[in-house]
């Protein structure tokens, strides 16, 4: 049988450290890890803003050059969620317009009807959306000719300027590591209440006084 005064002594030991200790140190940890995280956040927005802008400046190896950096980012950090990803619109309005431009018939007596119809849609939309290509195909459609442009165009697939990586559930980081901790210490306010709460129901069932 389990002698009385060892498990007295287990029970001192175990209340040598306070429980009130363990949770200033737990909500401690937990200030510092959801500041890590925020910062891993905050360094993934960075990445993609510069992913954006070299998308407006139309600097092809730049855009590589960020979105490179942004992958490696991502994937090597938690809490870098991208949601739907990031969208080069700039990118894709230029080949837009670079497959309109190539298929446009310079001969036509009407002109550059791209042209013609992109000076009436753009000034309406901030930027391309189907609203802006159906306003361009309705404008087009009224010249004799575009029934030809209209059907010779090779428009870029959408989906291929979508861009989404997937953030680690956790990586070994600074906001890894201290969710580690933070659940390492709460691990040892369970196990500490449970053992002692364990103990001393031991002393009252198995002896007559504590």
């Amino acid at each position: 049988m389990v002698d009385k005064r060892q498990v007295k002594r287990d029970i001192k030991q175990l209340q040598r450290v306070k429980t009130w200790q363990l949770f200033i140190l737990l909500i401690l940890m937990v200030f510092v890890t959801a500041t890590f995280l925020r910062l891993n956040n905050i360094g993934m927005v960075e990445r993609r803003t510069a992913v954006v802008d070299a998308d407006n400046s139309n600097n092809t190896s730049k855009i590589q050059d960020t979105l490179f950096e942004l992958q490696r980012y991502v994937t090597a950090h938690m809490n870098t969620d991208m949601g739907k990803g990031i969208y080069l619109e700039a990118t894709y309005k230029r080949d837009v317009q670079t497959a309109y431009d190539k298929a446009s018939n310079d001969n036509n007596p009407n002109g550059n009807i791209y042209k013609k119809a992109q000076e009436v849609c753009a000034p309406r939309f901030t930027g391309y959306s189907n609203a802006y290509l159906q306003c361009t195909i309705g404008e087009l459609n009224k010249y004799p000719a575009s029934d030809n442009l209209i059907s010779s165009i090779n428009l870029p697939q959408p989906n291929s300027y979508l861009h989404a990586f997937i953030s680690p559930l956790w990586s070994p980081d600074f906001a890894g590591w201290s969710v580690l901790i933070c659940i390492a210490i709460l691990t040892m306010i369970v196990a500490r209440l449970t053992s002692v709460a364990v103990l001393k129901l031991l002393l009252r069932h198995h002896y007559k006084s504590i």
